[in-house]
């Protein structure tokens, strides 16, 4: 067995949940180190992966590139990774199953936000990329994967299949966003490392959708071709530029949202549905999420008060 330091903590997601600024934070601490890159998705079957910069690592299968990630983990206390496309089952599976191999003492952290927020930007990140043409409510609807990454206890139970509820910290974003040096301190205590070290870079915010941004073309990827390189040199300047810009267009991020209350209207049954569930696993209640729970927010919210 290999005698080099192994991760013994995975954030796990949710996507879109502000896992990128909880990593910087979590990478600031002396006694912990997390990997470069931030999602090595080693876990994840190549064939399922679809994400090229990664693909490139060529981590699948070869352990001792994996732990090449983490080179100064010696002495390290916690050594972690955060690889949301754990938390993408049914699209991504085996995934509980492959950790618990890996390292059965693993513990977790899983990032939830209000599942309609979440979905939505979920949506906004893949326009972005240029991997979604449609419009919001039938790429939502017609799409599983949206709503099954916002299923949050669907994608929990698959991992007490093989953990135990006590290996995981389960956050959310509201919280984070609102106490962020609170909720740190709160990750610090529950991984066993100085819980009053205060991260440099807590006013730090990372993948924040602007308002306006640049939506890649399906044929953008033929721009990092080889045929499109080799044609792309004999042009001038300004025409390449030209070029560029007939593969991307501008996108106004209020304009995309205009269907936001017709998806919000298609969602809250559902999800309000698998949060109930999702209470019952790890009873507690989640009143922040005033876009899920609409106007039964505020008297959620008082229930809330009156039992503390």
């Amino acid at each position: 067995m290999s005698t080099v330091p192994r991760p013994n903590l995975f954030i796990i997601g949710a996507m879109k949940a502000g896992t990128t600024s909880l990593h910087g934070y979590l990478n600031a601490h002396p006694d912990i180190v997390m990997s470069e890159p931030k999602e090595p998705c080693y876990f994840v079957h190549p064939q399922e992966l679809n994400w090229p910069q990664i693909e490139q690592l060529q981590l699948w299968q070869n352990e001792a590139k994996y732990l090449a990630l983490f080179p100064d983990a010696t002495e390290a206390k916690v050594i972690g990774e955060s690889s949301t496309p754990y938390a993408k089952f049914p699209a991504i599976g085996q995934i509980p199953e492959r950790i618990a191999r890996f390292n059965p003492e693993a513990r977790f952290i899983y990032v939830l936000r209000d599942p309609i927020e979440r979905t939505i930007s979920h949506y906004l990140h893949e326009v972005r990329r240029g991997n979604e043409h449609r419009d919001m409510v039938t790429a939502i609807s017609q799409n599983p994967l949206y709503t099954s990454v916002s299923d949050y206890d669907l994608q929990l139970r698959q991992y007490l299949n093989y953990f135990d509820l006590r290996q995981f910290l389960v956050l959310t974003f509201e919280a984070m966003t609102a106490d962020t040096p609170g909720t740190i301190a709160q990750v610090f205590e529950w991984l066993g490392v100085d819980s009053s070290f205060q991260p440099p870079n807590l006013t730090s915010k990372a993948h924040v959708t602007p308002k306006t941004f640049y939506q890649k073309g399906r044929l953008y990827r033929l721009r990092y071709s080889w045929p499109w390189n080799q044609i792309a040199e004999l042009l001038p300047n300004r025409v390449r530029k030209l070029g560029l810009k007939t593969l991307i267009r501008e996108v106004d991020r209020d304009a995309e949202l205009v269907h936001k209350q017709a998806v919000t209207d298609y969602l809250r049954p559902l999800q309000q549905s698998q949060v109930r569930r999702l209470s019952q696993l790890l009873n507690r209640e989640f009143p922040e999420w005033s876009v899920l729970w609409g106007p039964d927010a505020g008297a959620r919210r008082a229930l809330r008060s009156v039992g503390e």
